[in-house]
């Protein structure tokens, strides 16, 4: 869930870009609780540790490595796991990972034994993954959605997407850190903090959010403690994270991949989606996670003939004659984000684009009450459906806000509930204001996009994903940097890719491509094209600060 619905419904909708992003942050320790043992102490300056052995490895590299038998599967995860445990919980305290597996090792030997028989299930066969903390695994870890009230859940079965990540031969190395519910409780909340996990805190400068609600497995990815991981997204929890971490990330059209097993917001934008360094990384993971659910009727069903293997998609060129539109407010914007647009543009028409200005968000804009108040019917509906099976000790939303009110303290140090308690007050999915609201913003979006991509004849829309991370305030919470552009895709069901763009002071921003439903492999195209010709992305540093 993304930010800018909650400074919409908050007190802190004021603070916009007139909040420079070059300004140093207030200092932030949480407290260690039982749940998140950790090292206290201020964050480290730099990292100091010994190059990394597997520094910025793609998939490609390590499989490289496995197939020269000069790593296995199991020396990846076992590589993986003690980074985690230098840099999670000691050093940095970037508390990404919430929960390692303690079958991992298990797991990565039985693949190792099967590459040594002569089969190998695919190009992640072996590949250390992390997925996010409101994903069903079966196994001995819990799914939390980083809430204390869900601390001991353990599901009875693996999500279906988990099922398939299993099946494709990835090592399932833990869990990440997240936005407590997906950051779907407090018009004040702060970004990459829960409960369980505590504060996740960016690669790039220890001050600065990771960005919900995925921030674990974007400050993940970034660090180098996974190969690649896995995100949930409603409207920018796939692409904010990705932006805020100098990562490509996609949000597929909602019924892609199945949302079975998963802790729901909205069953109308709900959607998993693959974060990772690259473009081709990300595309190898979506093609291992996509695939009909007969469990999930989505609204967008699969077309006949969808690919499964999007890395056919992936060429240089492929920029050469096509036609893209910028979002105008975008190049006119907080300077310094509006400079690195301008200098992507410059790059889209270099690769043989061309490029126009057009205006969505002002066509958008209008649809963020409706989809507020879809999110707080979808949302009481699909948690208390999944919590009615799912044998925790909170058997619906009513036991979550009991919980939390009777364990104030742990549960609520920072901010409050009263978004889980809107949702609480409405009334089922039959209330003629909810099926208003879902027909506005759905067809909405579909028709704003749909429009522009016809009369303007475009290929895809282009924008600055977000702006630049901002600082980790406990006291007033979350605050923009001027710019998003999520919300477009999100309210359509739409597919969205975020590739690095640049950095503001050393803060990554990414560059936004959105299409139509079930161009997936297009947007992957275009992104990859633009990546190969700017190579823009940049190792994090764990610096304190940006100033």
């Amino acid at each position: 869930m993304n930010r800018r619905l909650f400074l919409n419904h908050g007190t802190r909708a004021a603070l916009t870009a007139a909040l420079l992003p070059a300004v140093a942050c207030q200092a932030t320790t949480d407290k260690p609780t039982a749940e998140a043992p950790t090292t206290a102490g201020a964050p480290a300056e730099k990292s100091t540790d010994e190059p990394f052995a597997l520094h910025e490895a793609t998939v490609a590299d390590l499989q490289d490595r496995m197939a020269k038998g000069t790593e296995t599967a199991r020396s990846l995860s076992e590589k993986y796991l003690a980074r985690i445990q230098a840099l999670n919980e000691a050093g940095p305290l970037l508390r990404a990972v919430i929960e390692t597996n303690p079958d991992a090792l298990t797991i990565a030997d039985g693949l190792d034994k099967e590459r040594k028989a002569g089969k190998v299930r695919g190009p992640l066969h072996g590949i250390p993954v992390l997925i996010k903390d409101n994903i069903d695994s079966g196994d001995q870890m819990m799914t939390t959605a980083g809430a204390s009230a869900l601390i001991g859940h353990k599901a009875k079965q693996d999500a279906f997407i988990l099922q398939k990540l299993r099946a494709a031969g990835a090592v399932l190395l833990g869990k990440t850190n997240l936005s407590e519910w997906a950051n779907f409780r407090s018009s004040h909340s702060v970004s990459g903090w829960s409960s369980r996990g505590r504060q996740s805190r960016n690669p790039y400068a220890l001050d600065r959010s990771t960005s919900g609600s995925s921030s674990g497995s974007g400050a993940a990815v970034a660090a180098n403690l996974c190969a690649v991981a896995i995100g949930t997204e409603t409207d920018g929890s796939v692409v904010s994270p990705s932006s805020c971490n100098g990562l490509v990330g996609l949000k597929p059209t909602v019924g892609l991949l199945s949302r079975s097993g998963i802790i729901p917001i909205s069953s109308t934008q709900d959607t998993a989606g693959p974060m990772a360094r690259t473009v081709r990384d990300a595309a190898l993971l979506l093609g291992a996670l996509a695939g009909p659910d007969p469990a999930d009727p989505a609204k967008l069903p699969i077309p006949t003939g969808s690919p499964t293997e999007y890395t056919t998609f992936l060429k240089a060129d492929a920029l050469k004659g096509q036609r893209l539109g910028v979002e105008k407010a975008h190049l006119n914007g907080p300077p310094a984000v509006a400079a690195l647009l301008k200098e992507a543009v410059a790059a889209l028409k270099a690769q043989g684009a061309t490029v126009v200005e057009v205006e969505l968000n002002k066509l958008i804009n209008p649809l963020g009450e409706a989809e507020f108040d879809v999110l707080l019917y979808e949302f009481k509906d699909g948690v208390n459906k999944y919590l009615a099976g799912a044998g925790a000790s909170v058997s619906n939303l009513a036991d979550v806000i009991a919980y939390n009110n009777a364990h104030a303290a742990e549960a609520m140090p920072f901010f409050q509930q009263e978004t889980l308690i809107k949702a609480e007050a409405t009334d089922g999915l039959n209330n003629p204001k909810y099926k208003a609201a879902v027909q506005k913003t759905v067809s909405g979006a579909r028709k704003a996009i749909d429009e522009l991509l016809h009369t303007q004849q475009l290929n895809a829309i282009v924008g600055v994903t977000t702006g630049p991370a901002w600082c980790i305030d406990w006291v007033n919470g979350d605050y923009s940097t001027g710019v998003d552009f999520s919300s477009p895709a999100a309210m359509a069901g739409y597919p969205h890719l975020t590739v690095p763009m640049g950095q503001v002071l050393g803060l990554p921003v990414g560059l936004s491509f959105v299409g139509p439903a079930y161009h997936e492999g297009q947007l992957l195209a275009l992104g990859y094209a633009y990546e190969q010709a700017t190579h823009k992305r940049t190792a994090p540093q764990f610096l304190p600060t940006v100033a």
